[in-house]
């Protein structure tokens, strides 16, 4: 830069400065800050007046590493990959082989991966270990909230007793009621056949 431009410039500096110029040609770009994505769970909307239990203390943590449908999950537990089927509740099918997806099938799936996907759990047993087909029945539990009883009280589960396996059975029907009731969810979108 000569010497007459170097004066020049000098010389525009107070008039730059009054003006508020000289703060924007001489600040350095700042990265434009990236948008701050979250994702949040729909919370449950539980019926008024039902208090669900809380978790019994001492169970055991997972991670779910894949939703299968509305009522199964496959979770990491010690090192180990395990198929967990939800007690007492039974989804519309979604993924059955040889079967059509069922009314309300795709958003039982939908919710329950909102409600769990990717998240640690906490793995009720009830009497049986496992089903017929080698899952592990479990209450499954998820920041304080029994996901069985959440889907059934929302209407994207029917209460499914299957003994001995009965300890929520009760809670899971009255939930069952008043979803029947006020149209929620399967019961609404799928009322000839309950589906």
């Amino acid at each position: 830069m000569g010497r007459r431009a170097l004066l020049l410039l000098l010389g525009l500096l107070p008039v730059l400065a009054a003006c508020g110029l000289l703060e924007e040609l001489t600040a350095t770009p700042t990265p434009a800050e990236p948008a701050v994505q979250t994702t949040s769970t729909p919370a449950p909307s539980l019926p008024s007046g039902v208090t669900l239990p809380t978790p019994p203390p001492g169970l055991p943590q997972a991670r779910v590493t894949r939703i299968v449908d509305g009522d199964t999950i496959e979770v990491t537990m010690g090192g180990r990959r395990y198929t967990v089927r939800y007690i007492g509740v039974d989804t519309p099918e979604s993924v059955a082989p040889g079967q059509p997806v069922e009314c309300y099938g795709r958003e039982a799936s939908r919710r329950n991966r909102e409600l769990v996907e990717g998240k640690t759990v906490l793995l009720e047993k009830d009497v049986s270990e496992t089903d017929r087909y080698g899952r592990l029945l479990r209450y499954v539990w998820v920041e304080g909230q029994m996901v069985n009883a959440v889907l059934v009280a929302e209407g994207y589960a029917q209460a499914a007793t299957f003994p001995p396996d009965v300890r929520y059975a009760d809670l899971f029907r009255e939930l069952q009621r008043q979803a029947r009731e006020q149209g929620r969810g399967l019961w609404g979108a799928c009322p000839a056949s309950g589906r």
